[in-house]
């Protein structure tokens, strides 16, 4: 099963729009608050990211996760509401 994950800081304002974004569209997701979790902020930095929102869609396979950062309206609609999302 898919699941969606926002790294995100409290101040940061594309984290709140993401998050504002999948709430109109009624899509689950978990956030990850990297300030609170410096094992989350590691992993983020080891996959190459410098910033949050770091968004994570997942089907259990690391292999296979999708991730960006930043807030990508493409993404988000392509990865979180479509077929390939699933």
């Amino acid at each position: 099963m898919k699941s969606i994950t926002i790294y995100s800081r409290p101040s940061c304002q594309p984290c709140k729009a993401t998050k504002r974004w999948w709430d109109r569209k009624g899509i689950t997701y978990r956030e990850v608050n990297v300030e609170e979790s410096p094992d989350d902020l590691a992993a983020i930095k080891s996959l190459g990211y410098d910033g949050v929102p770091v968004i994570v869609v997942s089907n259990g396979d690391p292999e296979t996760d999708i991730h960006w950062q930043g807030l990508v309206l493409a993404n988000l609609e392509k990865y979180t509401t479509t077929k390939e999302a699933a």
